[in-house]
């Protein structure tokens, strides 16, 4: 199924901020890596929904330094969890450079949260794109299944990039797992991996998203273990991350140096990848995160093979 896609332009974004444009207030940006020709630079994001009662780490007081810490990596590829229309709208407007694409998890339109993902317009040329949920009926808006407390949604893009002589296109694919229904978790890896299958089986395939799961769960093991070796997916950071002395959470709860939980945001490859780098972006103003998870980066290059 393809729906169709949302686009916008506004004034220009910075792909490199310095600190002054922060006021006097520290921030503690992540080191971008010097790029590499050809490099794909991909970051799998969850923003938090903006109309969390989350006093002063609300949407509002927090969306610039979102933006700002979007901007000092510079992806070509965003994946972001947790995205109402006006919090995708204003990204929008702060990445005029990027084309966004979309939908509403509750009616496939503009209610409810989005996996909404992002990419470089005059490096991508879009040829496909599409949208299922994470349920028996994934060609249904707003459907659920299993023992999911929430409808779940993932998005999708093939892309050509103009900057590689790789022959393969890109599958970009972003999702969202349930937050509490175990099977419902279990039963999204199956069904996501059974559409990377159907949908980029003659591509080279990039996958972000917030799993909701720990790196000893099922759903872990299904994308990356269990698998035919033909549609196993490869976990960035288990490769090339740096590991922490005080553990590898995504979990921030809004702070700066908060450590102890599991990493449940992962961004996956299959196909003609090799991992360069992968990390996660710790970025702190007086101690406090963009949003109630670390955001994840890797840096990743083709071989060019068929």
């Amino acid at each position: 199924m393809t729906l169709s896609r949302r686009r916008s332009s506004c004034f220009y974004f910075a792909a490199f901020l310095p600190l002054v444009l922060l006021g006097s207030t520290l921030v503690s940006l992540s080191a971008s890596p010097v790029a590499i020709a050809g490099d794909v630079r991909v970051m799998s994001f969850n923003i938090r929904y903006g109309t969390a009662s989350d006093g002063e780490n609300h949407w509002e007081r927090r969306k610039e330094f979102v933006a700002e810490t979007i901007a000092a990596y510079d992806p070509d590829l965003l994946g972001t969890q947790e995205t109402l229309e006006f919090q995708k709208q204003f990204l929008e407007q702060q990445m005029p450079d990027y084309t966004s694409v979309g939908l509403g998890r509750d009616d496939g339109s503009d209610k409810g949260e989005m996996t909404a993902l992002f990419f470089k317009t005059k490096r991508f040329e879009l040829r496909d794109e599409g949208h299922f949920w994470l349920s028996e009926t994934p060609g249904k808006a707003g459907s659920k299944s299993w023992d999911s407390s929430l409808p779940r949604i993932c998005s999708w893009v093939r892309l050509k990039d103009r900057q590689s002589d790789a022959p393969r296109e890109i599958l970009f694919i972003n999702t969202h797992f349930d937050h509490r229904g175990q099977q419902a978790r279990n039963e999204s890896a199956a069904l996501v991996l059974r559409k990377i299958d159907e949908l980029g089986a003659d591509c080279d395939v990039v996958l972000t998203g917030d799993f909701n799961s720990s790196v000893t769960s099922v759903p872990y093991r299904t994308l990356f273990a269990d698998a035919a070796e033909s549609s196993r997916l490869v976990d960035t950071f288990a490769v090339a991350g740096t590991k922490e002395t005080k553990g590898d959470t995504t979990i921030s709860r809004f702070l700066g140096d908060q450590f102890a939980g599991p990493r449940i945001d992962w961004i996956a490859t299959r196909g003609n990848w090799k991992i360069l780098d992968a990390q996660i972006d710790r970025t702190a103003k007086e101690g406090r995160a963009p949003s109630d998870h670390y955001p994840v980066t890797a840096r990743l290059q083709r071989d060019g093979k068929k």
